[in-house]
């Protein structure tokens, strides 16, 4: 009996396993380059920086204290702005996210993923994105 219950408990832990390990996927990452002072335009900074977001993985939606300003580097992506029907960019797309923009981009899960280049002309003090449910 004991040793029926040992097998049980793990066959049980195998299979979580198992499924959590089913549940990690590749998340995005973002790189800041560089950070430079707004020649003559106080409290305002210029940052660039690139995202990689691989298949299936998508930056949830959020906000910039700024404008944003880029293009997709490598892969297909899907730009989703709030109020504005979806964006499909490939390599050498730009886009445009003005101050606030409401806004999500995401790799398809069938493709390569993707990789864009940002430069934002942001507040200085204030979070560089923030997440909107």
């Amino acid at each position: 009996m004991l040793r029926l219950i040992q097998a049980s408990f793990l066959a049980v832990v195998a299979t979580s396993l198992i499924a959590v390990a089913g549940d990690l996927k590749p998340q995005p990452t973002r790189e800041i380059l560089n950070r430079y002072d707004q020649s003559d335009v106080k409290g305002k900074e210029i940052v660039i920086g690139t995202a990689a977001i691989p298949a299936g993985a998508a930056i949830g939606y959020h906000t910039h204290p700024g404008d944003e300003v880029g293009f997709v580097l490598k892969g297909t992506l899907t730009l989703k702005t709030r109020g504005l029907p979806d964006r499909v960019l490939h390599a050498g797309d730009s886009f445009f996210n003005v101050r606030g923009a409401v806004h999500s981009v995401a790799a398809d899960a069938n493709g390569d993923g993707g990789t864009a280049a940002s430069t934002w002309i942001v507040d200085r003090d204030k979070p560089l994105a923030t997440p909107v449910p």
